[in-house]
């Protein structure tokens, strides 16, 4: 699907065979999509690869100067040189192989996001999208849309990060798509508290 031709709530796609037993009864695929892998380099990348490439220099130093003693003393250091090189590999890479391995799929109750990742395994998690959902849209290029957050642990410390289909080239469309069933289930709940009263 692309972005000059939004695709309506009301078409459903052919769920595959994988997706059997994981939909609730009547529950359908309305957009299925991939995030572009190419995420350019941030201040934060580049910063932790900075951090990667300075500890790594100072190890390098470290053995450089423990080598001049003589014997395999230096060779301690070795362990830190490579930590350093595996965080500015890890701080360029890790985002691309985390796009790489995902999927998206929308449907008209949730919003699942797959990962297949190498030595993590698949996962595949899912939030509701209804009257509740906080839903945001960044431009780009490429979009991403918002629906949630989640508490995650950095550095001793909780955070809120965001949840969404990051870096999708037709995520006006889907935010459309988003919006509309929000604003489906906000109607069915006013509806429904009208004929209680």
């Amino acid at each position: 699907m692309n972005g000059e031709n939004p695709p309506s709530i009301n078409v459903a796609l052919e769920p595959s065979e994988e997706w059997k037993g994981l939909l609730g009864h009547g529950e359908t695929i309305l957009w299925q999509g991939r995030p572009d892998p190419n995420k350019p380099i941030t201040l934060t990348t580049f910063g932790q690869m900075a951090f990667g490439l300075f500890f790594a220099g100072f190890a390098l130093f470290w053995m450089l100067m423990a080598s001049r003693a003589g014997g395999f003393f230096w060779m301690f250091g070795l362990i830190h040189f490579c930590v350093g090189l595996g965080m500015s590999a890890r701080a360029i890479l890790w985002p691309r192989i985390k796009l790489s391995n995902t999927w998206y799929t929308l449907t008209d109750r949730h919003a699942f996001i797959a990962t297949s990742i190498p030595l993590q395994g698949q996962k595949l998690r899912s939030w509701a999208i209804n009257a509740d959902s906080v839903l945001t849209f960044d431009e780009g290029p490429p979009p991403s849309v918002g629906f949630g957050f989640e508490t995650v642990k950095r550095r001793n410390k909780k955070q809120l990060s965001a949840i969404g289909f990051e870096r999708i080239a037709d995520g006006r469309a889907v935010y459309g798509i988003m919006r509309d069933l929000r604003h489906r289930d906000l109607a069915r709940t006013l509806s429904e508290k009208d004929n209680t009263r």
